[in-house]
């Protein structure tokens, strides 16, 4: 535990700082009474209702691509109008609200907040299976935007007053796993569904009367939320760790301190806004490319892809957090962003090849490779950046965070392949749209991110980012 550190500034000497000294860096300048975290029992049930929160989340996500065709056919959808309603609908409330909700994140029960947000989020995925036409469905998942908006500021605030730094990886990794089941099941019991309404192509509900089939799929789904935001109440709101405020910091304060440590947190920004682009373009056009280039059916589509995403994402998790780990036993204080920096590596080449397969089982198999590796970046990468943010500025400058991955990365990534699709390559040549949009935002993102590494490493060693 006594390896170097070469994570120094630009034009100055590595530093050099042994592993134990690293696990102890943040805690320079606190009070005893500050290095004590609460009970590992509270922080890891707060975790585990995190993680089902996640998958409440990536659960109406997930099946809402595998609907993608009948939607379109019953509405009478483009692909650009299907790509505004995955991306663009569900971001707007994220762009509009999201600052003054992150504000009170920094000086409100966090707790509190979460719990509204999920319960507000699954009325209005019940509200989405009821739409008729486009814009009803456009509105609808305008509004639920409300749960992301609550969510993850919330979720990454309370953790990091939850558990140490060097022990912040592991966390959020075991919260993602909401993540990988949300997704999995999304498509497994889409699938299951889709194969179940064959016959039955319309339903009639007390209250609601005649529904398609994948109306009561986005209204089955809608009833897990309820329950987790219940559970939600239950976790114990911490204590805040470092200075505290009465009122949350100004903005003013916040754009300060990124412009005093612009390359610490804009290659993050950048890095992810771009790499975000891809995923969310792949992940809701990768049913319909399934779909339109190899022929398989929505069932088939929904159970390969489902196993797949279950067997890559929590090894991905799990070697994330491992290398994270690693590196930080090693003494090199760029642990989290190094990560990310091998993550992209290896996930943009194969995600760039999986569309360009010429078989349909070569295309899932270089498509579980870099689902495999992009997912490790999930929880060092979060944990990066609150490992370097002041406490009291945590809330809004995770909301600037998973702004620029959600509007930038969900909201204009499903419409760039989209458009490609319909105005460059035709529906049918999807394949193409996906793999260029893998060549140009993850090659990019993995230069950006490189350039930021030293200077994140040496934030860390000196104890965090400061407004200069």
């Amino acid at each position: 535990m006594h390896a170097p550190v070469s994570a120094a500034r630009p034009n100055e000497p590595p530093v050099v700082i042994s592993g134990d000294a690293l696990l102890g860096a943040q805690a320079v300048g606190l009070p005893a009474d500050a290095q004590s975290y609460p009970p590992p029992g509270q922080a890891w049930y707060c975790v585990v209702v995190l993680a089902l929160a996640v998958m409440v989340n990536f659960l109406d996500r997930g099946i809402l691509t595998l609907l993608v065709e009948p939607i379109k056919a019953d509405l009478k959808l483009s692909d650009v109008q299907m790509s505004l309603v995955m991306g663009f609908a569900f971001t707007f409330f994220y762009a509009v609200f999201g600052l003054p909700v992150a504000r009170l994140i920094d000086r409100r029960s966090r707790k509190l907040i979460f719990s509204t947000g999920i319960a507000i989020f699954s009325v209005m995925t019940m509200v989405t299976g009821l739409a008729t036409s486009f814009w009803q469905l456009f509105v609808a998942r305008m509004f639920l935007g409300v749960g992301e908006t609550t969510s993850g500021p919330s979720a990454y605030s309370l953790l990091s007053d939850y558990f140490p730094p060097h022990r912040l990886p592991r966390a959020i990794s075991v919260m993602q796993v909401g993540f990988v089941l949300g997704t999995g099941l999304s498509l497994i019991l889409g699938a299951w569904v889709i194969g179940f309404v064959g016959t039955s192509p319309q339903f009639s509900l007390p209250l609601f009367g005649h529904l398609k089939g994948w109306q009561v799929v986005l209204m089955l789904v809608s009833i897990p939320g309820f329950i987790v935001a219940a559970l939600m109440l239950t976790v114990r709101e911490p204590a805040r760790r470092g200075t505290q405020r009465q009122e949350a910091a100004p903005l003013s304060e916040v754009f300060r301190l990124i412009a005093s440590n612009k390359w610490i947190y804009l290659p993050l920004f950048i890095g992810m806004g771009l790499r975000s682009a891809q995923m969310f373009g792949t992940q809701n056009w990768g049913p319909a490319f399934y779909g339109r280039t190899y022929g398989w059916a929505p069932s088939m589509i929904g159970y390969i892809g489902g196993l797949s995403i279950f067997v890559s994402m929590p090894l991905g998790l799990v070697l994330g957090n491992w290398l994270a780990e690693h590196y930080w036993k090693r003494g090199r204080a760029d642990a989290n962003v190094r990560v990310v920096v091998v993550s992209t590596l290896v996930s943009v080449p194969f995600g760039i090849a999986f569309p360009l397969m010429p078989s349909p089982w070569l295309a899932v198999g270089c498509f579980l490779v870099s689902s495999l590796a992009s997912i490790m970046a999930a929880a060092p990468e979060n944990a990066a950046l609150q490992t370097v943010t002041p406490n009291r500025l945590r809330g809004q400058v995770t909301f600037l965070f998973l702004f620029i991955m959600n509007v930038v990365g969900m909201g204009l990534g499903p419409i760039i392949v989209g458009a490609l699709s319909q105005y460059v390559f035709g529906e049918a040549g999807i394949r193409y749209a996906i793999a260029l949009m893998g060549a140009l935002m993850g090659i990019p993102a993995l230069l950006i991110f490189w350039k930021g590494m030293p200077h994140y490493g040496a934030a860390v060693v000196a104890g965090g980012a400061e407004i200069r």
